[in-house]
């Protein structure tokens, strides 16, 4: 499980990298890499983070491709400091509507 100090550092990084890519509206970035210790993948020091982003970007974009785009803007902290990654996608005009991917995930 990561340090604090490092986590902290990896999700400002993580938040710089997001706002640079993708420009969210509303961007909530957790750490539950403690809830993962004991994992095999957290040996590697590598954390777990929950992402909720808001974007424009998303429009008329399927789920697959909303994270390809996360994926893209977070490559160089993947495999080190990231190790999963837990992903709530929406455009303004899904956020809290009942049908969108954030209602689902948080029912779960």
């Amino acid at each position: 499980m990561p340090e604090p100090q490092v986590s902290a550092r990896t999700i400002e990084r993580m938040r710089v990298l997001l706002q640079h890519s993708l420009a969210p509206l509303r961007l909530d970035i957790a750490d539950e890499s403690a809830a993962h210790a004991g994992h095999a993948g957290a040996a590697s020091g590598g954390g777990h983070y929950r992402v909720y982003l808001v974007s424009d970007r998303f429009a008329g974009l399927a789920r697959v491709a909303r994270h390809r785009l996360v994926y893209d803007a977070l490559q160089d902290l993947m495999q080190r400091e990231i190790h999963a990654l837990a992903l709530s996608l929406v455009t303004p005009d899904e956020a809290g509507g009942a049908g969108s991917e954030t209602s689902r995930t948080q029912g779960q």
